[in-house]
């Protein structure tokens, strides 16, 4: 059983998951946000090498990664995707040379229930701030997706605005590295953020059944891990992808009764 305060820090770590992976996957940024992730491998290896924290190694890799995707992005107009597609090949490769064995195998799938006090408070205080920033730039969000051009006449810098949903991404996946490590992060960005996406009918449900799966997927993986006796990430994304794979066909049966409902509610021609 986990300790409360590596429970909660989960729990805020799939909100955020949600929230960020919603308008990840609007914006076409599926991919990217598990190649993201892997931008942290090189920080790891690095921190490792160096005898310090690897959480914070990781975390410092992300930050310096998004903000030479926002510049390169901006500077060459490459897409975000594929400005990240290359900065993830080149991490994932250094990061393979630099460290190997158990320490790579940690760094790939996380080693949940080894943080201490400080770092869960750290990382509550994170997912708490990565929350309210997207709840607050909901809006401004929706509406850069729709039109850049509009968000820019309503006083709003894209730009800015660009970076701080890139650092927002960051900052999530980074509290995922220690539950979920660098393979296994982006999943539980891209899977509960898709299955809102065929659920919903608008982009508060979307993210609320977003939010809600990864929630879900997150509190069931990491107490069933336990009783099976392997590591908790794997078990939270097959308990993701398994929700994404019910609602396809609970949603395609719902549509045939429909059909069938409608069919017989017709009056036959004379």
């Amino acid at each position: 059983m986990p300790a409360p305060s590596e429970l909660l820090l989960a729990l805020g770590m799939s909100v955020a998951a949600g929230l960020v992976g919603s308008i990840a996957v609007m914006r076409r940024m599926a991919l990217a946000s598990d190649a993201l992730s892997h931008i942290a491998l090189p920080g790891i290896a690095l921190a490792l090498m160096l005898h310090v924290s690897p959480l914070l190694g990781g975390f410092v890799a992300l930050i310096v990664g998004t903000l030479l995707v926002w510049a390169l992005e901006y500077r060459t107009r490459i897409p975000t995707e594929a400005v990240i597609g290359v900065l993830f090949s080149a991490a994932l490769a250094i990061g393979s040379l630099m460290t190997s064995g158990e320490d790579l195998l940690e760094a790939l799938l996380g080693a949940p229930g080894v943080s201490g006090a400080s770092d869960a408070a750290l990382g509550l205080a994170t997912a708490v701030l990565v929350i309210v920033f997207m709840v607050r730039a909901r809006s401004r969000l929706v509406i850069r997706l729709v039109s850049p051009d509009l968000v820019g006449t309503l006083g709003v810098n894209v730009p800015s605005l660009d970076l701080l949903f890139l650092l927002a991404f960051a900052l999530t996946v980074a509290l995922g590295l220690r539950y979920l490590g660098v393979l296994l992060m982006g999943s539980l960005i891209i899977i509960p953020a898709t299955t809102g996406m065929y659920l919903g009918r608008s982009l508060r449900s979307m993210q609320v059944i977003a939010v809600t799966s990864a929630v879900g997927s997150t509190l069931v993986g990491t107490l069933l891990a336990p009783r099976l006796g392997v590591a908790s990430g794997p078990v939270i994304i097959v308990v993701a992808a398994s929700v994404f794979f019910a609602s396809l066909l609970g949603r395609r049966r719902s549509r045939r009764r429909m059909a069938g409902v409608t069919r017989a509610g017709q009056s036959p021609r004379q």
